[in-house]
């Protein structure tokens, strides 16, 4: 459990009832009196006036706010979230036998037990994020917190901003991998959790001792209300490309989601953004940013003249990536072992941010060197064999051209893909993944990515689509075999990407879970065929 209560917590066991064999009423239990009289109530965090109707009393204790019926404890507040899948208005008689004392919904439901406050609501989303931020002492006032969204490099982005801003204090981090909490680490869920965790997690951060926090917004987090009035001190556009068109539908609504970002949309402007010009969506936010907020402050970066921050006499390499870095005050040379282009875009987002916030890039540039990467972006494995091995998180059609057309340029012999499309996805992308392929690699095993709920032969054939070169493409449905045939004809001076999935450890498939980590099955698959080799 992300937030601070657990099931043994004094606040909880004040809003426990009193065993029936007991008889004894709360009144007699002094210290479970005291507990129960100081905590929060429903008042001191929703008014009358922010909801359509209420049924019952506001003055009404709570020991904490829940989204999810099975996390309720005696005492909660409880939230009736309307779902994709699922509608939270069926989960509240469950919350209420689990000890929910009162609901917010969009639907009080009829009958309504009278033990219960309703308070009913236009919108739950909205008014969980409200609600979470004043049960949280807004915490995003405390810590300033720089929010990275676009389509590719937003886990990298991230990292590297902690990374650099970390130079003698605990910066926090909120991303696709995990949640740095400043005083624990814990795996992520989600790349922009609710509302009620992000700001559960920032007073984390908070007391922790954080004084910057990185999050990745995700475009389905801005459009869900999930960072609803939070206070950035910064925020980053990397790059807008096909991708989530299953839930936006198109491109123009996408980008106009990423847009309320930095506009106010989501309750209040960053105080500066960070755009990269490089992308011709980045222009056109620029000018959508200074047509809503006038007087914003804008960085720009990326390698065109005109940007604030850029790079100059790029060099690229296999084992790392040099360019003279400029902005207004300066410039010097910069090495980093990061390497592609797209990743010059993604060191200049987060120098760019650092200079955004304050930072003099002279007194940081030297943490480059010493950034060690992100695990699953590009990760090398070496096992020993005789040819490079790269596991990658690209999904895209964009991030798979971008990801092969840098290791094309810098592979002596051949370049081999394994790659996948996930199920319940954006179906149009998927033939334009495999021409993505196929315009670079010499040889691809297409395979299962994430097939969740949808046949596997129903992706497979949505790809079959996208084939340019039959000859130059095989089908295996087993992700584990098709990496294993991979190993099999890879040669020295050969390369072999993993694409799709990256740092995840499991796989999808209808409603079952299955523990699956690229890095791994390579370098078991590898260990045992030297094995072979040598018996």
């Amino acid at each position: 459990m992300i937030g601070y209560l657990t099931q043994n917590h004094a606040l909880i066991h004040a809003f426990q009832q009193p065993r029936a064999a007991a008889s004894v009423r709360r009144s007699a239990d002094p210290v479970s009196n005291r507990v129960f009289k100081m905590a929060p109530k429903l008042s001191d965090y929703l008014s009358e006036n922010e909801a359509i109707a209420v049924k019952g009393t506001l003055d009404r204790p709570i020991s904490g706010l829940v989204m999810d019926s099975r996390r309720v404890v005696p005492g909660t507040l409880f939230f009736a979230l309307p779902g994709l899948r699922a509608d939270g208005a069926t989960f509240i008689d469950e919350a209420i036998n689990r000890g929910a004392v009162a609901v917010v919904t969009q639907k009080i439901p009829t009958p309504a037990p009278a033990k219960v406050t309703f308070i009913q609501v236009a919108d739950a989303r909205a008014t969980l994020a409200k609600v979470s931020r004043r049960f949280y002492k807004a915490p995003d006032r405390d810590l300033q917190v720089i929010g990275v969204t676009g389509t590719n490099g937003k886990t990298t982005v991230t990292h590297l901003i902690k990374h650099l801003l970390s130079d003698g204090q605990r910066v926090g981090l909120i991303g696709t991998i995990n949640y740095d909490l400043g005083a624990r680490t814990v795996p992520s869920y989600k790349t922009t959790p609710e509302s009620l965790d992000i700001f559960g997690m920032l007073a984390q951060m908070r007391d922790a001792g954080c004084k910057q926090a990185v999050m990745e917004v995700s475009s389905h987090g801005i459009d869900q209300q999930r960072v609803l009035g939070l206070e950035f001190g910064a925020a980053v556009f990397t790059n807008l490309t096909r991708d989530h068109l299953d839930y936006h539908q198109s491109m123009e609504s996408y980008f106009e989601v990423k847009t309320r970002l930095f506009t106010g949309h989501t309750g209040a402007e960053p105080k500066v953004s960070i755009i990269n010009v490089d992308d011709p969506l980045g222009a056109q936010l620029v000018d959508k940013i200074h047509a809503a907020v006038p007087d914003a402050r804008v960085v720009s970066y990326g390698e065109r003249g005109t940007a604030q921050v850029r790079a100059e006499n790029v060099v690229l390499g296999f084992k790392n990536t040099t360019f003279k870095l400029v902005w207004p005050e300066g410039e010097m040379q910069v090495e980093s072992p990061l390497i592609g282009r797209y990743n010059v875009s993604n060191l200049l987002a987060a120098i760019a941010t650092a200079w955004g916030v304050g930072r003099d890039p002279r007194a940081i540039i030297g943490r480059m060197r010493d950034f060690a990467g992100v695990p699953g972006r590009m990760e090398r494995i070496e096992e020993g064999q005789a040819f490079n091995v790269l596991v990658d998180y690209a999904h895209t059609d964009d991030a798979l051209s971008n990801a092969l057309g840098m290791l094309r340029a810098i592979t002596p012999g051949r370049l081999l893909v394994v790659f996948g499309c996930g199920g319940n996805r954006d179906r149009a992308k998927r033939p334009m993944m495999v021409k993505a392929v196929q315009d670079y690699a010499d040889f691809a095993f297409a395979t299962a990515d994430n097939p969740r709920n949808e046949p596997l032969t129903q992706i497979f054939s949505d790809m079959q689509a996208g084939v340019t070169a039959p000859l130059k493409i095989t089908w295996i449905e087993d992700r584990r075999r098709a990496i294993s045939l991979a190993l099999d004809i890879a040669k020295p001076g050969d390369c072999l990407l993993i694409a799709g999935k990256g740092h995840e450890t499991y796989q999808e498939f209808a409603d079952t879970v299955s523990p699956f980590d690229d890095r791994q099955v390579v370098r078991e698959l590898i260990e045992i065929k030297q094995i072979n080799q040598h018996a």
